[in-house]
């Protein structure tokens, strides 16, 4: 007599601890997940932004767009840094939400300043060629220039709970 058990094939099993879960950054929980998705709607909205501006009316205010285009690019990084996990890409959110804060500071100041400097013919945040970081981003109800801060305390605060270990 044969035992039914015996005669069914084995399936290889891999243990529930030993299977793979995704891997998502710390920098992405909690508060970051608001991050995350705040940046993320800024990197379709420059993006969307400069890609118009560039294609319909470039000549009016080349650098003025190009460094929406370039907004653009750090707010798509950014996004990325702040999900993927690993030391690396906390260095590169690190990094690139320190240039957006400059970045948003210095264009923002010339856009008001010295307008002409950027190829602007007004510091309007909502006109023709108001730019991401135009007025500090007044156009965007300021989140371009608040944003980085908070993103810069919350890898502050990450860093630190990385450096005190699990709890």
């Amino acid at each position: 007599m044969s035992n039914q058990a015996s005669d069914a094939p084995r399936r290889a099993t891999t243990p529930r601890s030993t299977r793979t879960q995704p891997v998502r950054s710390r920098r992405a929980r909690g508060i970051g997940s608001l991050l995350v998705v705040v940046y993320g709607i800024l990197a379709l909205a420059a993006t969307g932004r400069s890609v118009f501006q560039i294609i319909d009316r470039f000549e009016e205010a080349p650098l003025a767009f190009s460094l929406s285009a370039l907004s653009a690019v750090v707010y798509i990084v950014a996004t990325v840094a702040l999900v993927a996990p690993g030391r690396l890409w906390q260095r590169v959110a690190w990094v690139t939400i320190t240039f957006e804060l400059i970045g948003v500071l210095v264009v923002g100041a010339i856009s008001v300043l010295a307008p002409q400097l950027l190829g602007l013919t007004s510091v309007d945040p909502f006109g023709r060629q108001s730019t991401v970081w135009s007025a500090f981003g007044a156009g965007y109800l300021l989140i371009p220039l608040v944003l980085p801060v908070l993103g810069l305390w919350w890898l502050r605060v990450q860093s630190r709970r990385d450096a005190a270990g699990p709890a």
